[in-house]
């Protein structure tokens, strides 16, 4: 197990769509395993692979904690995750991302979803879920879709986040580029 480093705005791979997962063996389910491990490090409550910069339709989820203080981890897998069923009903709720960090914003959501997937032994399985456990999977499906939680905000909210990290992702491009000293230092 790893932690790995989960990449942010404006990182583009955030919205490529991931593939699908044609076998659970053991080179996914250690990609579950890092998920876990840099979702609890970060910490948060779910990741997406994409949001590791791995193009794989793999998500783990845990919301034990949000739902009762007191309860115990309580690690969730997802291979090739869908949604079968939505609610009509909605609901809005502060949302917030690992890959878009300090910012918070009301979503609006369907209140319950009914998810087939695949298991960590690779076994269809379908999970009927509302509440905290409906928004995350929402969440971390539309990770694997390249849909990024403030596509549901206003338009105006949205441009304002994405002008921000764009700046922030020049400045740290900035600061990475080599001086002339480095630059005439490399060529010696």
């Amino acid at each position: 197990m790893a932690i790995r480093t989960i990449i942010t705005l404006p990182d583009k791979r955030l919205r490529q769509r991931a593939e699908p997962v044609a076998q659970v063996d053991a080179e996914v389910r250690a990609l579950m395993d890092d998920l876990l491990e840099t979702m609890y490090a970060a910490p948060g409550i779910g990741l997406a692979a994409t949001q590791i910069a791995v193009p794989k339709r793999v998500m783990v989820l845990d919301v034990a904690k949000r739902e009762d203080e007191n309860a115990g981890p309580n690690p969730m897998v997802f291979v090739n995750p869908e949604i079968l069923w939505s609610s009509e009903e909605t609901a809005a709720r502060e949302e917030g991302c690992l890959s878009i960090p300090e910012f918070f914003e009301e979503v609006v959501r369907p209140v319950s979803v009914h998810v087939g997937y695949l298991d960590r032994e690779g076994k269809r399985q379908e999970l009927e879920a509302e509440g905290i456990l409906a928004r995350c999977l929402q969440h971390e499906l539309d990770h694997l879709n390249g849909v990024l939680f403030i596509d549901h905000i206003s338009r105006l909210k949205r441009d304002r986040v994405l002008k921000k990290f764009n700046k922030a992702g020049k400045r740290e491009n900035e600061e990475r580029k080599p001086g002339r000293h480095d630059i005439e230092t490399e060529r010696a």
